[in-house]
């Protein structure tokens, strides 16, 4: 048996209000939303934003937890779109970067709850 691909993934908010605007500005409309969660499909995967069951407790994520997700485009071109997307928005982010272990392009901004989001360039070979 092999696991062939990541089904979901879930992720604790604060906000869904905030969190949709956010992440629909570059995954598109969510596929599911009401007043506490949010889905996306992002190929095979699924990501939903969910409000917490009870008060939000934000971890360090540096420390421990989930450190970033990581969402993937297949040019240069798609990315320094993004990085255009982020300026027009007046998101703060670290422009475009050269991954130090893969030697693929990359940039990264935090969420309104202050998740770290990547958008990494991987060109399919």
């Amino acid at each position: 048996m092999k696991i062939s691909f990541i089904d979901h993934i879930v992720i604790i908010v604060k906000n869904i209000t905030a969190t949709e605007k956010f992440y629909s500005s570059f995954l598109d409309k969510p596929v599911y939303l009401d007043e506490r969660m949010a889905i996306y499909e992002t190929g095979d995967t699924k990501v939903f934003f969910v409000l917490p069951k009870g008060s939000y407790e934000h971890l360090d994520k540096d420390k421990g937890g989930l450190n970033h997700i990581g969402f993937g485009v297949r040019t240069l071109d798609e990315l320094k779109a993004f990085e255009t997307m982020l300026n027009d928005a007046a998101i703060k982010h670290s422009g475009i970067k050269v991954d130090q272990h893969g030697g693929m392009d990359y940039i990264w901004f935090d969420d309104p709850d202050g998740a770290r989001v990547e958008i990494y360039c991987r060109p399919i070979e």
